[in-house]
Protein backbone atom coordinates (compact mmCIF):
# COMPACT_ATOMS: atom_id res chain seq x y z
CA UNK A 1 0.00 0.00 0.00
CA UNK A 2 1.33 3.02 -1.24
CA UNK A 3 1.49 5.49 2.08
CA UNK A 4 -0.53 8.67 1.83
CA UNK A 5 0.85 12.15 0.99
CA UNK A 6 0.94 14.86 3.74
CA UNK A 7 -2.30 17.33 3.74
CA UNK A 8 -1.72 20.79 2.88
CA UNK A 9 -2.11 21.73 6.76
CA UNK A 10 0.67 19.62 7.62
CA UNK A 11 3.22 20.93 4.67
CA UNK A 12 2.15 24.52 5.25
CA UNK A 13 2.71 23.38 9.05
CA UNK A 14 6.15 21.63 8.92
CA UNK A 15 7.40 24.47 6.35
CA UNK A 16 6.52 27.29 8.53
CA UNK A 17 8.01 25.92 11.72
CA UNK A 18 11.14 24.96 9.40
CA UNK A 19 11.38 28.68 8.12
CA UNK A 20 11.37 29.50 12.24
CA UNK A 21 13.02 27.10 14.61
CA UNK A 22 13.19 23.74 13.10
CA UNK A 23 16.24 22.10 11.70
CA UNK A 24 16.04 23.50 7.77
CA UNK A 25 18.10 21.85 5.33
CA UNK A 26 18.51 25.91 4.02
CA UNK A 27 20.70 26.93 6.96
CA UNK A 28 19.93 28.89 9.73
CA UNK A 29 15.88 29.71 10.28
CA UNK A 30 14.85 33.18 11.39
CA UNK A 31 15.14 31.93 15.38
CA UNK A 32 18.48 30.23 14.80
CA UNK A 33 19.79 33.36 13.19
CA UNK A 34 19.21 34.89 16.38
CA UNK A 35 21.29 32.49 18.82
CA UNK A 36 24.48 34.36 20.43
CA UNK A 37 23.50 37.61 18.93
CA UNK A 38 24.09 40.54 21.41
CA UNK A 39 21.75 43.56 22.23
CA UNK A 40 25.11 45.77 21.02
CA UNK A 41 25.44 43.44 17.94
CA UNK A 42 21.53 43.19 17.13
CA UNK A 43 21.28 47.62 17.57
CA UNK A 44 24.03 48.41 15.18
CA UNK A 45 23.25 48.99 11.39
CA UNK A 46 25.71 47.78 8.51
CA UNK A 47 25.53 51.81 7.63
CA UNK A 48 23.34 55.13 8.43
CA UNK A 49 19.34 55.05 7.47
CA UNK A 50 19.74 50.79 7.23
CA UNK A 51 17.58 48.82 9.58
CA UNK A 52 19.23 46.62 12.35
CA UNK A 53 19.02 43.23 13.42
CA UNK A 54 16.29 44.40 16.44
CA UNK A 55 14.49 45.88 13.72
CA UNK A 56 14.10 43.06 11.36
CA UNK A 57 13.43 41.35 14.65
CA UNK A 58 9.86 43.56 15.05
CA UNK A 59 9.50 44.18 11.58
CA UNK A 60 8.70 40.43 11.54
CA UNK A 61 6.77 40.08 14.55
CA UNK A 62 4.53 42.45 12.94
CA UNK A 63 3.97 40.36 9.67
CA UNK A 64 3.34 37.35 12.17
CA UNK A 65 0.77 39.62 13.62
CA UNK A 66 -0.50 41.26 10.23
CA UNK A 67 -1.14 37.39 8.71
CA UNK A 68 -2.22 35.74 11.74
CA UNK A 69 -5.03 38.64 11.98
CA UNK A 70 -5.93 38.22 7.87
CA UNK A 71 -6.64 34.32 8.43
CA UNK A 72 -8.55 34.30 11.61
CA UNK A 73 -10.54 37.57 10.34
CA UNK A 74 -10.05 39.47 13.37
CA UNK A 75 -9.54 43.45 12.61
CA UNK A 76 -6.31 44.82 12.79
CA UNK A 77 -6.75 46.00 16.51
CA UNK A 78 -3.26 47.17 17.48
CA UNK A 79 0.28 45.55 17.35
CA UNK A 80 1.84 45.33 21.05
CA UNK A 81 4.09 48.55 19.89
CA UNK A 82 2.87 51.54 18.43
CA UNK A 83 3.57 52.07 15.00
CA UNK A 84 3.80 49.45 12.28
CA UNK A 85 6.07 47.45 9.75
CA UNK A 86 9.29 48.71 10.72
CA UNK A 87 9.78 49.56 14.11
CA UNK A 88 13.00 51.99 15.02
CA UNK A 89 14.75 50.85 18.05
CA UNK A 90 18.31 52.92 19.28
CA UNK A 91 20.57 51.71 22.02
CA UNK A 92 21.41 47.97 23.18
CA UNK A 93 19.92 47.13 26.03
CA UNK A 94 19.72 42.94 26.93
CA UNK A 95 16.21 43.38 28.69
CA UNK A 96 14.88 45.25 25.87
CA UNK A 97 16.33 42.79 23.50
CA UNK A 98 15.47 39.73 24.73
CA UNK A 99 11.54 40.66 25.24
CA UNK A 100 12.01 41.27 21.35
CA UNK A 101 13.07 38.10 20.92
CA UNK A 102 10.22 36.80 23.28
CA UNK A 103 7.40 39.14 20.96
CA UNK A 104 8.46 37.16 17.88
CA UNK A 105 7.94 33.94 19.73
CA UNK A 106 5.18 34.87 21.01
CA UNK A 107 3.61 36.06 17.38
CA UNK A 108 4.88 32.94 16.02
CA UNK A 109 3.14 31.13 18.36
CA UNK A 110 0.09 32.74 18.24
CA UNK A 111 0.25 32.46 13.89
CA UNK A 112 1.55 28.83 13.99
CA UNK A 113 -1.93 27.97 16.18
CA UNK A 114 -4.00 30.19 13.74
CA UNK A 115 -2.42 28.01 10.84
CA UNK A 116 -3.55 25.22 12.67
CA UNK A 117 -7.05 25.78 13.33
CA UNK A 118 -7.44 27.43 9.49
CA UNK A 119 -9.58 24.45 7.45
CA UNK A 120 -7.98 23.33 4.64
CA UNK A 121 -10.84 23.75 2.08
CA UNK A 122 -10.41 27.30 2.73
CA UNK A 123 -7.02 27.67 1.71
CA UNK A 124 -7.53 28.07 -1.74
CA UNK A 125 -10.24 30.49 -1.08
CA UNK A 126 -9.91 34.78 -0.93
CA UNK A 127 -9.57 35.76 2.54
CA UNK A 128 -12.35 38.08 3.88
CA UNK A 129 -11.68 42.08 3.05
CA UNK A 130 -8.85 41.40 0.99
CA UNK A 131 -9.28 40.51 -3.66
CA UNK A 132 -5.66 39.13 -4.36
CA UNK A 133 -4.12 36.84 -1.50
CA UNK A 134 -5.71 33.24 -0.12
CA UNK A 135 -5.10 31.45 3.01
CA UNK A 136 -2.13 29.31 1.28
CA UNK A 137 -0.54 32.53 -0.02
CA UNK A 138 -0.18 34.05 3.11
CA UNK A 139 1.00 31.00 4.82
CA UNK A 140 3.53 30.67 2.12
CA UNK A 141 4.73 34.37 1.70
CA UNK A 142 5.36 34.97 5.93
CA UNK A 143 7.25 31.59 5.80
CA UNK A 144 9.04 32.59 2.74
CA UNK A 145 9.43 35.80 4.96
CA UNK A 146 11.33 33.98 7.83
CA UNK A 147 13.72 32.51 5.21
CA UNK A 148 14.54 35.84 3.87
CA UNK A 149 15.27 37.71 6.79
CA UNK A 150 16.75 34.99 8.41
CA UNK A 151 19.50 35.07 5.66
CA UNK A 152 19.63 38.67 6.35
CA UNK A 153 20.39 38.76 9.78
CA UNK A 154 23.28 35.97 8.98
CA UNK A 155 24.81 38.48 6.65
CA UNK A 156 24.28 41.42 8.97
CA UNK A 157 26.28 39.53 11.77
CA UNK A 158 29.01 39.31 10.02
CA UNK A 159 29.22 42.87 9.00
CA UNK A 160 28.71 43.43 12.52
CA UNK A 161 31.03 41.30 13.90
CA UNK A 162 33.70 42.90 11.35
CA UNK A 163 33.42 45.96 12.57
CA UNK A 164 31.74 46.92 9.53
CA UNK A 165 28.47 48.76 10.84
CA UNK A 166 27.19 51.53 12.77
Amino acid sequence: MKPRPPSLSAVLLHALDEAYERAAWHGPNLRGSLRGVTAREASRRPRAGQHSIREIVLHAAYWKYRVRRRLTGESLGSFSLPGNNWFRREGSNEKEWRAERDLLDREHRALRRAVAAFPEARYGKRLPGNEKRTAQREIAGITLHDVYHAGQIQLLKVLVRKGRSR
